[in-house]
């Protein structure tokens, strides 16, 4: 199915035309979906049998940045290569990922196989939103984005509740072997139920900026991660890994600026609405990564729950986000995305504001709604902004567009969970004492992040305010998809 057969199509439910493909894009949404929740409310369960509770943040962090570097590459294979072969070969890796992952014997194995994870994660998100902007319109993406944020919604009940389930009764290892069936039916959906024309070009892959900036990213995540803990900040290590971090990522825009085909092109980020989008999306990345990653370590270690409660509470969160953001497509028709970006800023402040109050006192019903709250702000904004980038482009640069997008959103989450773990090492110390830590120690630790997700929900705010005025109403809504060289 190309870009022009779909677009010619009325209908975006599962019985129309292009029915079949959408149904293969929730199934992979899935894949992604659920392991973005389901493995958050085991990590007491895998520390205790693994150990290493100071360098369980690397869980998150080294599979966002599989992640973020892999999704600009993707984007231009994509373009070379067509949607559907990379969405095949992520949804490989993301299988092979799982195997692994359900296999390890340490921690240090636990964390090489998550970036396996993530190299396949980097090619199925994105190209998921790439094909839904490629085959419907403005007006379309509104109602397609409410099955999409459907799969969210499920996934945050089915995601936690596993999790939980497979960590008190079974196995944590059964967090990873479950991806392994629907990575399998989403495979085969792709495979049999979507078809391109794929106009074949000539690969130029900036490989040379991809190694950079893989090796930057990876300096200054090890730099916050290991700060204070394997040495001290002001350390000759600490500034040399922190530095070096940072002269690469100047390396990197020299690179850019003299690359043929760009893996990030610099052109794009000049534009204002695009700058101010991926601001945002940074900022939505390392929110959702906090709280994913504390939350429900908060919620059993110090207010004395299990995996299960623990489950639940984040569910809040993950169950919040889809509801906002299944209506929101109704509402920036009317208001314009901007307005219902803000809309969702400022409820996501209020949110993160809210979170300052928890302590070991508060219930479990606090911290569940609080993190409700949050989700639903998070909703109104993240879904809109990248909505607003992929209006803003053509067609040879929506896939590119789609995956700084993501790229921005991946990278703040991993550099976020550095800095939350960074944060929280600082607190409670490292060694065997980490492994430990007392109620008191510990909410004092996880205060700390609540702090810098407030603080980070406003910068979101900030962001969003940066955004021009919505030109896109004056835009057809029902505006024809440009004919699609692949997908």
């Amino acid at each position: 199915m190309s870009g022009k057969q779909g677009a010619a199509t009325s209908g975006v439910g599962f019985r129309s035309e292009r029915g079949p493909v959408l149904i293969a894009l929730m199934l992979s949404t899935g894949l992604v979906a659920i392991d973005a929740t389901i493995i958050a409310t085991a990590v007491p369960s895998v520390v205790d049998d693994l150990g290493g509770f100071a360098e369980f943040p690397w869980l998150f962090s080294v599979y966002l940045l599989a992640q973020a570097v892999t999704v600009p590459v993707y984007g231009k294979l994509a373009d070379v290569f067509g949607r559907k072969p990379v969405m095949l070969v992520g949804i490989g890796l993301f299988l092979l990922g799982s195997v692994l992952c359900g296999l390890a014997w340490n921690m240090g194995a636990l964390i090489a196989f998550r970036a396996v994870q993530g190299l396949g994660a980097g090619a199925v998100q994105p190209m998921s939103m790439t094909i839904v902007g490629d085959l419907y319109s403005l007006e379309e993406r509104a109602k397609v984005q409410g099955y999409i944020a459907s799969v969210w919604a499920i996934s945050s009940v089915v995601g936690p509740t596993l999790g939980g389930v497979f960590a008190e009764y079974v196995s944590w290892r059964w967090i990873f072997f479950v991806n392994i069936p629907l990575c399998l039916v989403a495979a085969a959906m792709i495979g049999l139920r979507f078809s391109e024309q794929v106009e074949r070009k000539r690969a130029r892959i900036d490989y040379a900026g991809a190694t950079v900036l893989t090796l930057a990213l990876t300096l200054l995540i090890l730099g916050l991660l290991e700060g204070g803990q394997a040495w001290a900040w002001t350390s000759a290590p600490s500034i040399a890994v922190l530095a070096g971090g940072v002269v690469l990522l100047g390396v990197f825009v020299a690179v850019e600026r003299r690359a043929a085909d760009p893996v990030v092109p610099l052109h794009l980020l000049r534009r204002r609405l695009l700058v101010a989008t991926n601001l945002v999306a940074a900022c939505v990345g390392a929110v959702l990564l906090g709280l994913t990653s504390y939350v429900p370590t908060f919620v059993q270690d110090v207010l004395g729950t299990g995996p299960l409660v623990a489950g639940f509470a984040l569910a809040a969160l993950t169950m919040g986000w889809p509801l906002s953001a299944s209506q929101a497509g109704r509402v920036y028709l009317r208001i314009g995305i901007r307005s219902t970006a803000l809309i969702g800023g400022v409820v996501a402040v209020a949110g993160a504001a809210l979170l300052l109050l928890l302590d070991e006192s508060s219930s479990v019903l606090q911290v569940a709604a609080t993190a409700f709250l949050i989700g639903l702000g998070m909703g109104f904004t993240a879904a809109p902004t990248l909505i607003a980038a992929q209006t803003a482009a053509r067609w040879e640069e929506r896939g590119v567009v789609t995956g700084a997008n993501m790229f921005f959103r991946s990278a703040g989450s991993a550099v976020g969970v550095a800095v939350f773990g960074a944060l929280v090492n600082a607190r409670i110390g490292s060694g065997a004492e980490a492994d430990a830590v007392d109620p008191g120690t510990l909410t004092s630790a996880v205060h700390s992040v609540f702090l810098a997700t407030a603080v980070l929900a406003a910068a979101m705010l900030v962001a969003t305010l940066l955004m021009p005025r919505d030109r896109v109403r004056a835009r057809s809504a029902t505006e024809a998809v440009e004919p699609a060289a692949a997908g």
